[in-house]
């Protein structure tokens, strides 16, 4: 589908706090009406005051920003979907600027409600709440991209430096049982992590999940990826490589669970970890960006390691959004 007229790139993301007296508020914000307890909201608060307060989220998007700039021959801006600059307040300015019509790259390479729906329901509000703004156009998925792929083989290959016996575990944000039954969320990760294996020469790999949220009653996506290492460790793992091939960039979520949390019980257990870097600041996503720009503008060639690039409008029943508890 070719896109005419384009005269802005929107760089859409999660969000995140930049001082401690913003971590409440913005956790009100991801966890409205999921019926998250309180307690759990305390208890993740915890985690991002431990790091100063302040999420990298924010940093890395400018970093990204900048790049895109220089490569990009459109004007680029950036919103969030939970904290400033939010993405109502960015499209209107958008508008004020003249912009009529916006391709949107979100920070999300997998097909799921949260990682590729609910940035498109974010985007339809927006465009209603800004009257006679910009078209907005969502930028496909991007799970087995060359480009991505080729970031992750190289990340993992230089984590896996001096480690002879390392297991292979790649990560990815736990998500409700029921929500990944209705999107491509489990097979994209289990395909792709199969493709950057063997690149990467593992004769085998496990996926696991980090980052639960949900209240005991829900079933999420397992296994936890501590309760993982301890299983390998009491098989005789000595050495896991952790790739959080489901983060794009390395932000709370991946710091904090992988560095910290997991780190203190491998250290336990007597494994030593060695963690991959995300592809947030690889050089290659900007090109991977550029490239699905050109695609939806120039016709360019669209490139998929798995066969079947994944489309620009998801069908009407992928991944709807899930049930939320009743009040």
């Amino acid at each position: 589908m070719i896109e005419p007229q384009v005269d802005a790139l929107l760089l859409l993301s999660f969000g995140g706090p930049e001082a401690p007296d913003e971590v409440m508020p913005f956790l009100e914000n991801v966890t409205k009406g999921r019926g998250v307890p309180r307690e759990r909201l305390l208890a993740v608060a915890e985690h991002y005051l431990a790091l100063g307060g302040r999420s990298p989220i924010n940093d890395l998007n400018r970093g990204l920003r900048e790049r895109l700039a220089a490569a990009i021959s459109l004007p680029i801006y950036w919103g969030n979907r939970n904290w400033h600059p939010m993405l109502e307040d960015t499209v209107r300015q958008m508008k004020d600027d003249g912009v009529k019509h916006a391709l949107v790259f979100a920070t999300s390479a997998f097909g799921s409600y949260s990682g590729c729906r609910q940035y498109s329901e974010d985007l339809i509000r927006a465009s209603d709440a800004v009257v006679d703004g910009p078209k907005l156009t969502k930028l496909r998925t991007f799970p087995d991209h060359p480009l991505l792929i080729d970031a992750w083989v190289e990340s993992i290959t230089k984590a896996r430096e001096g480690l002879t016996e390392a297991r292979l575990i790649f990560t990815a944000h736990s998500i409700p049982v029921s929500m990944a039954s209705t999107g491509p969320y489990e097979k994209q990760l289990r395909a792709t992590a199969a493709i950057i294996a063997e690149r990467c020469d593992f004769s085998r790999f496990e996926l696991a999940y980090q980052s639960r949220s949900g209240p005991p009653s829900v079933p999420w996506l397992e296994p936890d990826v501590g309760d993982l290492v301890q299983t390998l460790a009491s098989d005789g793992a000595t050495q896991v490589v952790v790739a959080p091939l489901g983060f794009l960039q390395d932000h709370v979520e991946v710091v904090w669970d992988l560095d910290h949390e997991l780190k203190e019980r491998c250290d336990s257990l007597g494994v030593t970890l060695a963690r991959s870097k995300t592809p947030g600041e690889d050089p290659r996503l900007v090109e991977l960006v550029a490239e699905l720009v050109r695609e939806r503008i120039e016709r360019a060639p669209r490139r998929s390691l798995l066969g079947t690039p994944t489309p620009d409008v998801c069908a009407a029943d992928c991944c709807p959004a899930p049930r939320r508890p009743a009040r």
